[in-house]
């Protein structure tokens, strides 16, 4: 059945459980907690998302490739939301390929907007509407459909967003459902087949490579913390090359993104554990965490509360809310 709902969430592991259409980590990076909010609708063939931050973060996202996924910037006067090294453009539309792979992240509020079908039910909406089937790419790419149909996709998705989050349950009647459907459908296939130049990603793929040995390094890695000497020597690449890259893609340097991944980590295991089971000691030195007063410093700062606090809130505590 149809239907949509808002989410609130101050805990970056629900947020990233919640998200549709591929899977997901969500990293906070900001010094006063996190806060994120989450629309999202389900339609019968249309999936719609609309997520959005008023804090710095970092999105890592693997694509369902059971999906046709785009994505375009929720609101086009907001803070730049950088995608796999560059700049998701105000008029553009980022048009994925199968199971692609991105990182997001910004400085400062931002928010995306996201629209997904089946590839079969792409390729027949394209042949109804267009008169032509639609495929998805074989590389990722930024469409600039122009601003009419920018305007048109923005709205529509506005006012679907604005009923999740005021009267859910229209979107649960069939009729409101199915127009809304057709609207946003065609709208989707208008930007997609729109008589203009599509922009192409120009990210360097030399960089996209490295920066996937990098994770593939810290993945065997596991939790240990590691050195800029030892990853570069582990990868095969300079430091100075390795932290271009990082700030290309992740928005921050390896160094900063590794304590940052191990930060959240020790919070997921925090909230898993009980105070009867494990101690905030044993759960910070396992993450490689050996200066306690530092660790639970910096915690506070990055969380809002003290890893004691988290500790002993109970392991099935659900931490989002329903906006």
């Amino acid at each position: 059945m149809p239907h949509g709902r808002a989410y609130r969430f101050e805990d970056p592991h629900q947020l990233q459980a919640t998200l549709r259409a591929g899977s997901f980590d969500v990293f906070a990076n900001s010094r006063v907690g996190f806060d994120a909010e989450l629309i999202r609708i389900d339609l019968d063939r249309l999936w719609m998302q609309r997520c959005s931050s008023r804090h710095d973060w970092l999105l890592r996202t693997s694509n369902d490739p059971k999906r046709a996924p785009m994505t375009f910037l929720a609101d086009p006067a907001q803070s730049p939301l950088h995608q796999n090294g560059t700049e998701l453009p105000s008029d553009g539309i980022a048009v994925y390929c199968s199971g692609a792979f991105n990182n997001h992240w910004s400085h400062g509020p931002s928010g995306w907007a996201s629209m997904s079908l089946t590839p079969e039910e792409l390729a027949k909406a394209g042949q109804t509407m267009a008169g032509r089937e639609l495929t998805v790419p074989r590389e990722t790419y930024i469409a600039r459909p122009g601003a009419a149909l920018m305007t048109r996709i923005r709205r529509l998705h506005d006012k679907a967003c604005h009923l999740a989050r005021t009267k859910p349950e229209a979107l649960s009647h069939a009729a409101t459902a199915k127009a809304f459907e057709q609207e946003l459908v065609h709208a989707m296939v208008g930007c997609l087949t729109a008589e203009l130049p599509a922009v192409r990603n120009i990210r360097p793929l030399r960089h996209a490579r490295m920066v996937a040995r990098f994770e593939e390094f810290l993945a065997a890695k596991k939790y240990e913390p590691v050195y800029i000497g030892e990853m570069c020597a582990g990868i095969g690449v300079s430091e100075r090359t390795l932290r271009t890259c990082c700030q290309e893609h992740l928005g921050m340097g390896p160094i900063h993104y590794l304590w940052l991944r191990r930060m959240h980590l020790a919070r997921h295991a925090l909230h898993r554990a009980g105070p009867t089971t494990a101690s905030v000691t044993d759960i910070a030195m396992e993450y490689g965490f050996w200066e306690l007063g530092r660790f639970s410093v910096k915690y506070r700062a990055l969380f809002g509360e003290l890893p004691s606090a988290t500790l002993r809130r109970p392991p099935d505590q659900v931490s989002d809310r329903t906006a």
